[in-house]
Protein backbone atom coordinates (compact mmCIF):
# COMPACT_ATOMS: atom_id res chain seq x y z
CA UNK A 1 0.00 0.00 0.00
CA UNK A 2 1.25 3.12 -1.52
CA UNK A 3 -0.14 6.29 1.26
CA UNK A 4 0.99 8.77 -1.44
CA UNK A 5 -1.07 7.33 -3.98
CA UNK A 6 -4.77 7.30 -3.51
CA UNK A 7 -6.02 6.85 -6.83
CA UNK A 8 -7.87 3.42 -7.96
CA UNK A 9 -8.71 2.21 -11.21
CA UNK A 10 -12.37 2.61 -12.45
CA UNK A 11 -12.56 0.43 -15.24
CA UNK A 12 -10.70 -2.32 -13.27
CA UNK A 13 -12.53 -5.62 -14.06
CA UNK A 14 -14.41 -6.68 -10.97
CA UNK A 15 -13.43 -9.80 -11.25
CA UNK A 16 -10.44 -12.38 -12.40
CA UNK A 17 -10.48 -14.10 -15.81
CA UNK A 18 -13.53 -14.84 -18.29
CA UNK A 19 -16.98 -14.97 -16.23
CA UNK A 20 -18.59 -12.64 -18.84
CA UNK A 21 -22.32 -14.30 -19.15
CA UNK A 22 -22.91 -13.53 -22.67
CA UNK A 23 -21.96 -17.29 -23.79
CA UNK A 24 -24.51 -18.43 -21.65
CA UNK A 25 -26.87 -15.94 -22.49
CA UNK A 26 -26.50 -17.56 -26.17
CA UNK A 27 -26.69 -20.96 -24.77
CA UNK A 28 -30.55 -20.89 -23.69
CA UNK A 29 -33.21 -20.17 -25.46
CA UNK A 30 -35.86 -17.44 -23.69
CA UNK A 31 -39.16 -18.80 -22.58
CA UNK A 32 -40.97 -16.19 -20.38
CA UNK A 33 -43.86 -19.05 -18.83
CA UNK A 34 -41.41 -20.69 -16.58
CA UNK A 35 -40.54 -17.39 -15.49
CA UNK A 36 -43.80 -16.15 -14.78
CA UNK A 37 -45.06 -19.08 -12.53
CA UNK A 38 -42.40 -18.02 -10.12
CA UNK A 39 -44.61 -15.11 -9.21
CA UNK A 40 -47.02 -17.89 -7.28
CA UNK A 41 -44.37 -19.55 -4.70
CA UNK A 42 -42.41 -19.29 -1.77
CA UNK A 43 -38.45 -20.03 -2.60
CA UNK A 44 -37.93 -22.80 0.49
CA UNK A 45 -35.37 -25.40 -0.98
CA UNK A 46 -33.86 -26.03 -3.82
CA UNK A 47 -36.11 -29.36 -4.74
CA UNK A 48 -38.78 -26.76 -5.90
CA UNK A 49 -36.44 -25.78 -9.19
CA UNK A 50 -36.35 -27.98 -12.16
CA UNK A 51 -33.89 -27.58 -15.38
CA UNK A 52 -36.40 -25.32 -17.34
CA UNK A 53 -37.31 -23.29 -14.63
CA UNK A 54 -33.55 -22.74 -13.59
CA UNK A 55 -31.98 -22.58 -17.26
CA UNK A 56 -34.63 -19.25 -17.38
CA UNK A 57 -33.50 -17.77 -14.31
CA UNK A 58 -29.95 -17.87 -15.31
CA UNK A 59 -30.29 -16.70 -18.72
CA UNK A 60 -32.25 -14.01 -17.51
CA UNK A 61 -29.62 -13.03 -14.50
CA UNK A 62 -26.90 -13.04 -17.74
CA UNK A 63 -28.71 -10.76 -19.26
CA UNK A 64 -29.19 -8.57 -16.36
CA UNK A 65 -25.23 -9.10 -15.37
CA UNK A 66 -24.76 -8.10 -19.41
CA UNK A 67 -26.38 -4.77 -19.46
CA UNK A 68 -27.26 -3.69 -15.33
CA UNK A 69 -28.01 -0.35 -16.38
CA UNK A 70 -31.09 -1.41 -18.86
CA UNK A 71 -33.04 -3.07 -15.99
CA UNK A 72 -33.34 0.34 -13.09
CA UNK A 73 -36.83 0.28 -12.75
CA UNK A 74 -38.62 -2.83 -12.71
CA UNK A 75 -39.29 -2.70 -9.07
CA UNK A 76 -40.05 0.81 -8.92
CA UNK A 77 -43.16 1.07 -6.07
CA UNK A 78 -42.45 -2.04 -4.63
CA UNK A 79 -41.20 -2.87 -1.14
CA UNK A 80 -39.02 -5.12 0.14
CA UNK A 81 -38.48 -6.83 3.67
CA UNK A 82 -35.43 -7.88 4.60
CA UNK A 83 -35.53 -9.45 8.18
CA UNK A 84 -32.36 -11.26 8.81
CA UNK A 85 -32.03 -12.42 12.54
CA UNK A 86 -28.60 -14.41 11.95
CA UNK A 87 -25.27 -12.35 11.07
CA UNK A 88 -24.74 -11.89 7.21
CA UNK A 89 -23.18 -9.67 5.40
CA UNK A 90 -23.06 -11.14 0.93
CA UNK A 91 -26.45 -12.41 1.34
CA UNK A 92 -27.95 -9.43 3.21
CA UNK A 93 -26.36 -6.95 1.40
CA UNK A 94 -26.81 -8.91 -1.94
CA UNK A 95 -30.22 -9.37 -1.91
CA UNK A 96 -30.84 -5.05 -0.65
CA UNK A 97 -28.42 -4.63 -3.95
CA UNK A 98 -30.42 -6.81 -6.30
CA UNK A 99 -33.60 -4.53 -5.06
CA UNK A 100 -32.08 -1.07 -5.12
CA UNK A 101 -30.74 -1.86 -8.60
CA UNK A 102 -34.35 -2.79 -10.02
CA UNK A 103 -35.84 0.30 -8.16
CA UNK A 104 -37.28 -0.63 -5.42
CA UNK A 105 -37.81 0.31 -1.69
CA UNK A 106 -36.27 -2.00 1.64
CA UNK A 107 -36.95 -2.09 5.09
CA UNK A 108 -34.65 -3.49 6.87
CA UNK A 109 -34.88 -5.77 10.04
CA UNK A 110 -31.03 -7.27 11.96
CA UNK A 111 -32.24 -7.78 15.25
CA UNK A 112 -35.23 -9.16 16.30
CA UNK A 113 -34.75 -7.90 19.93
CA UNK A 114 -35.87 -4.64 18.77
CA UNK A 115 -39.50 -6.51 17.13
CA UNK A 116 -42.92 -7.53 18.64
CA UNK A 117 -41.35 -11.42 18.81
CA UNK A 118 -39.18 -9.88 21.60
CA UNK A 119 -42.04 -9.62 23.44
CA UNK A 120 -43.70 -12.71 22.98
CA UNK A 121 -45.67 -12.07 19.29
CA UNK A 122 -46.06 -15.00 17.59
CA UNK A 123 -44.33 -15.33 13.60
CA UNK A 124 -47.51 -15.91 11.76
CA UNK A 125 -48.38 -12.47 14.10
CA UNK A 126 -45.76 -10.83 12.52
CA UNK A 127 -46.19 -12.71 9.16
CA UNK A 128 -49.90 -11.53 9.20
CA UNK A 129 -48.28 -7.43 9.66
CA UNK A 130 -45.85 -8.08 7.00
CA UNK A 131 -48.36 -8.72 4.46
CA UNK A 132 -49.77 -5.08 5.06
CA UNK A 133 -46.07 -3.60 4.73
CA UNK A 134 -44.16 -5.23 1.96
CA UNK A 135 -44.22 -6.70 -1.22
CA UNK A 136 -41.90 -9.88 -0.75
CA UNK A 137 -40.14 -10.73 2.53
CA UNK A 138 -36.12 -12.39 2.72
CA UNK A 139 -35.92 -14.37 5.86
CA UNK A 140 -33.03 -15.70 7.17
CA UNK A 141 -33.08 -17.19 10.74
CA UNK A 142 -31.22 -19.56 12.94
CA UNK A 143 -34.56 -21.46 13.60
CA UNK A 144 -34.87 -23.72 10.54
CA UNK A 145 -38.58 -23.71 11.59
CA UNK A 146 -39.67 -20.01 11.20
CA UNK A 147 -39.62 -19.47 7.72
CA UNK A 148 -42.74 -22.78 7.67
CA UNK A 149 -44.05 -21.08 10.58
CA UNK A 150 -44.48 -17.46 8.50
CA UNK A 151 -45.43 -19.16 5.59
CA UNK A 152 -49.52 -19.93 5.93
CA UNK A 153 -49.94 -16.91 7.08
CA UNK A 154 -48.77 -14.78 4.23
CA UNK A 155 -50.35 -13.47 0.96
CA UNK A 156 -46.50 -12.12 -0.02
CA UNK A 157 -43.95 -14.13 -1.22
CA UNK A 158 -41.41 -15.06 1.20
CA UNK A 159 -37.43 -16.25 0.36
CA UNK A 160 -35.65 -18.39 2.31
CA UNK A 161 -31.98 -16.98 2.71
CA UNK A 162 -30.90 -19.38 5.11
CA UNK A 163 -32.52 -21.44 7.89
CA UNK A 164 -30.46 -22.56 10.66
CA UNK A 165 -28.44 -25.96 9.09
CA UNK A 166 -31.25 -26.97 6.64
CA UNK A 167 -31.28 -25.03 3.23
CA UNK A 168 -30.05 -21.95 1.58
CA UNK A 169 -31.59 -22.16 -2.21
CA UNK A 170 -30.59 -18.59 -3.45
CA UNK A 171 -26.86 -19.44 -2.38
CA UNK A 172 -27.10 -22.46 -4.66
CA UNK A 173 -28.72 -20.93 -7.67
CA UNK A 174 -25.85 -18.21 -7.59
CA UNK A 175 -23.33 -21.43 -7.14
CA UNK A 176 -24.76 -22.58 -10.25
CA UNK A 177 -25.08 -19.62 -11.92
CA UNK A 178 -21.43 -19.65 -11.86
CA UNK A 179 -20.43 -22.95 -12.70
CA UNK A 180 -22.67 -22.64 -16.09
CA UNK A 181 -21.20 -19.25 -17.49
CA UNK A 182 -17.98 -21.00 -16.56
CA UNK A 183 -18.57 -24.00 -18.80
CA UNK A 184 -22.43 -23.13 -20.17
CA UNK A 185 -21.97 -26.38 -23.10
CA UNK A 186 -22.88 -28.28 -19.72
CA UNK A 187 -26.55 -27.22 -19.97
CA UNK A 188 -26.72 -29.35 -23.40
CA UNK A 189 -26.96 -33.02 -22.26
CA UNK A 190 -26.36 -33.53 -26.23
CA UNK A 191 -22.80 -32.34 -25.71
CA UNK A 192 -21.80 -35.27 -23.52
CA UNK A 193 -19.48 -32.94 -21.72
CA UNK A 194 -19.55 -33.85 -17.58
CA UNK A 195 -17.38 -32.28 -15.10
CA UNK A 196 -15.80 -33.79 -11.30
CA UNK A 197 -17.34 -31.67 -8.51
CA UNK A 198 -15.47 -31.86 -5.11
CA UNK A 199 -17.76 -30.85 -2.23
CA UNK A 200 -15.22 -29.94 1.15
CA UNK A 201 -17.70 -30.05 3.61
CA UNK A 202 -20.64 -31.75 5.38
CA UNK A 203 -23.72 -32.17 3.57
CA UNK A 204 -25.97 -33.05 6.25
CA UNK A 205 -24.62 -30.06 8.92
CA UNK A 206 -23.87 -27.41 6.15
CA UNK A 207 -26.83 -25.50 4.42
CA UNK A 208 -24.84 -23.77 1.45
CA UNK A 209 -23.49 -27.68 0.85
CA UNK A 210 -26.83 -29.41 1.15
CA UNK A 211 -28.71 -26.85 -1.29
CA UNK A 212 -25.66 -26.98 -3.82
CA UNK A 213 -26.50 -31.13 -4.03
CA UNK A 214 -30.10 -30.85 -5.07
CA UNK A 215 -29.71 -28.19 -7.35
CA UNK A 216 -26.65 -30.45 -8.94
CA UNK A 217 -29.03 -33.20 -9.28
CA UNK A 218 -30.94 -31.56 -11.36
CA UNK A 219 -28.58 -31.52 -14.01
CA UNK A 220 -27.26 -34.83 -13.40
CA UNK A 221 -25.86 -35.30 -17.55
CA UNK A 222 -23.13 -32.73 -16.51
CA UNK A 223 -21.75 -34.41 -13.34
CA UNK A 224 -19.26 -37.01 -14.34
CA UNK A 225 -18.79 -37.73 -10.54
CA UNK A 226 -19.36 -36.03 -7.18
CA UNK A 227 -16.52 -35.90 -4.50
CA UNK A 228 -17.15 -35.32 -0.78
CA UNK A 229 -14.35 -34.84 0.83
CA UNK A 230 -13.99 -34.84 4.65
CA UNK A 231 -12.14 -35.43 8.26
CA UNK A 232 -12.60 -38.51 10.12
CA UNK A 233 -14.20 -36.34 12.73
CA UNK A 234 -17.72 -35.96 10.73
CA UNK A 235 -17.69 -39.69 8.79
CA UNK A 236 -20.55 -40.65 10.79
CA UNK A 237 -23.05 -38.15 10.06
CA UNK A 238 -21.95 -37.03 6.92
CA UNK A 239 -25.31 -37.61 5.48
CA UNK A 240 -28.65 -37.07 6.74
CA UNK A 241 -31.63 -39.45 6.30
CA UNK A 242 -31.79 -40.80 2.61
CA UNK A 243 -30.29 -37.42 1.34
CA UNK A 244 -27.56 -39.34 -0.24
CA UNK A 245 -30.10 -42.33 -1.83
CA UNK A 246 -32.02 -39.07 -3.06
CA UNK A 247 -29.18 -37.89 -5.14
CA UNK A 248 -27.72 -41.16 -6.28
CA UNK A 249 -31.59 -42.24 -7.59
CA UNK A 250 -31.55 -38.36 -9.49
CA UNK A 251 -28.31 -39.67 -11.12
CA UNK A 252 -25.46 -38.38 -9.27
CA UNK A 253 -22.69 -40.59 -8.64
CA UNK A 254 -20.68 -40.09 -5.13
CA UNK A 255 -17.44 -40.95 -3.32
CA UNK A 256 -16.25 -40.27 -0.45
CA UNK A 257 -12.68 -39.80 0.74
CA UNK A 258 -10.68 -38.07 3.51
CA UNK A 259 -7.34 -37.33 1.29
CA UNK A 260 -7.91 -33.95 -0.42
CA UNK A 261 -4.25 -33.42 -2.05
CA UNK A 262 -4.79 -36.95 -3.26
CA UNK A 263 -8.12 -36.16 -5.56
CA UNK A 264 -7.73 -32.40 -6.18
CA UNK A 265 -5.70 -33.35 -9.72
CA UNK A 266 -9.20 -35.12 -11.48
CA UNK A 267 -11.07 -32.32 -10.01
CA UNK A 268 -13.13 -29.68 -12.23
CA UNK A 269 -14.32 -27.60 -9.44
CA UNK A 270 -13.68 -27.83 -6.45
CA UNK A 271 -16.90 -26.50 -3.18
CA UNK A 272 -15.09 -25.93 -0.36
CA UNK A 273 -16.95 -24.27 2.59
CA UNK A 274 -15.92 -24.77 6.50
CA UNK A 275 -18.39 -22.90 8.56
CA UNK A 276 -21.76 -24.39 9.54
CA UNK A 277 -24.41 -22.08 11.81
CA UNK A 278 -26.41 -24.24 14.77
CA UNK A 279 -28.51 -22.71 17.15
CA UNK A 280 -27.23 -19.16 17.95
CA UNK A 281 -23.33 -19.95 16.79
CA UNK A 282 -21.33 -21.52 14.43
CA UNK A 283 -19.28 -24.65 14.23
CA UNK A 284 -16.35 -25.42 11.46
CA UNK A 285 -15.70 -28.41 10.36
CA UNK A 286 -12.70 -29.85 7.78
CA UNK A 287 -10.29 -27.55 9.49
CA UNK A 288 -7.44 -30.11 8.45
CA UNK A 289 -8.34 -28.84 4.67
CA UNK A 290 -7.52 -26.20 2.52
CA UNK A 291 -6.37 -24.67 -0.36
CA UNK A 292 -3.43 -22.53 -1.49
CA UNK A 293 -1.62 -21.60 -4.75
CA UNK A 294 0.63 -24.40 -3.69
CA UNK A 295 -2.54 -26.91 -3.70
CA UNK A 296 -2.54 -29.90 -6.72
CA UNK A 297 -5.39 -28.34 -8.49
CA UNK A 298 -6.38 -28.91 -12.12
CA UNK A 299 -4.29 -26.70 -14.12
CA UNK A 300 -8.28 -25.37 -15.81
CA UNK A 301 -9.94 -25.92 -12.35
CA UNK A 302 -11.72 -23.78 -10.68
CA UNK A 303 -13.09 -22.61 -6.88
CA UNK A 304 -16.14 -21.70 -5.49
CA UNK A 305 -16.94 -20.79 -2.03
CA UNK A 306 -19.70 -18.91 -0.60
CA UNK A 307 -18.04 -16.77 1.69
CA UNK A 308 -16.97 -16.00 4.46
CA UNK A 309 -13.53 -17.97 3.98
CA UNK A 310 -11.04 -18.04 6.55
CA UNK A 311 -7.72 -19.86 6.65
CA UNK A 312 -9.35 -22.95 4.55
CA UNK A 313 -8.76 -20.38 1.32
CA UNK A 314 -5.51 -18.70 0.84
CA UNK A 315 -5.58 -15.20 -0.46
CA UNK A 316 -2.44 -16.08 -2.95
CA UNK A 317 -5.33 -17.72 -4.96
CA UNK A 318 -6.81 -14.44 -5.50
CA UNK A 319 -4.87 -13.59 -8.46
CA UNK A 320 -5.24 -16.80 -10.30
CA UNK A 321 -7.25 -18.45 -13.15
CA UNK A 322 -8.82 -20.51 -10.33
CA UNK A 323 -10.61 -18.19 -8.37
CA UNK A 324 -14.19 -17.87 -9.45
CA UNK A 325 -15.96 -17.11 -5.81
CA UNK A 326 -15.21 -13.44 -6.64
CA UNK A 327 -17.24 -13.93 -9.74
CA UNK A 328 -19.57 -16.52 -7.93
CA UNK A 329 -20.44 -13.56 -5.40
CA UNK A 330 -20.89 -10.79 -7.63
CA UNK A 331 -23.05 -13.28 -9.82
CA UNK A 332 -25.48 -13.77 -6.83
CA UNK A 333 -26.75 -9.90 -6.85
CA UNK A 334 -28.01 -10.89 -10.58
CA UNK A 335 -29.59 -13.73 -10.12
CA UNK A 336 -31.17 -12.35 -7.50
CA UNK A 337 -32.48 -9.72 -9.81
CA UNK A 338 -33.78 -12.24 -11.71
CA UNK A 339 -35.19 -14.11 -9.24
CA UNK A 340 -36.88 -11.34 -7.31
CA UNK A 341 -38.30 -9.18 -10.45
CA UNK A 342 -40.44 -12.60 -11.68
CA UNK A 343 -42.05 -13.29 -7.77
CA UNK A 344 -43.23 -9.88 -7.38
CA UNK A 345 -45.25 -10.50 -10.83
CA UNK A 346 -43.05 -7.93 -12.77
CA UNK A 347 -41.39 -10.65 -15.07
CA UNK A 348 -42.95 -8.77 -18.03
CA UNK A 349 -41.01 -6.03 -17.72
CA UNK A 350 -37.91 -7.80 -18.24
CA UNK A 351 -39.04 -10.40 -20.86
CA UNK A 352 -38.07 -10.25 -24.22
CA UNK A 353 -35.73 -6.50 -23.14
CA UNK A 354 -32.47 -6.88 -25.02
Amino acid sequence: MNVNDVSFERERPDVYGDAHPKALLRAIQEDGDYLVQLANQHIVSGDQFDQATMKQLFRLAAKIESNPKRFHSPLQNKILISAFYEPSTRTRLSFESAWHRLGGDIMSITDRSTTGIAKGESLADVAEMFNNYGDCVVLRDTNESSLFEMMDALRIPIINAGNGTDEHPTQALADMYAIFKWRPALLDASNNEKIKIGVIGVPNKMRTVRSLLKSLSVFPHAVEELLIIHDEASAAELFGADQREELELRGIKIRTTTDLNAVLPELDVVYINAISWEGDTFNTYGNSFSLSAKSPLKHDAIILHPLARGEELAMDLDNTPHNWYFSQARGAVFLRMALLTCMVERAERVIDVV
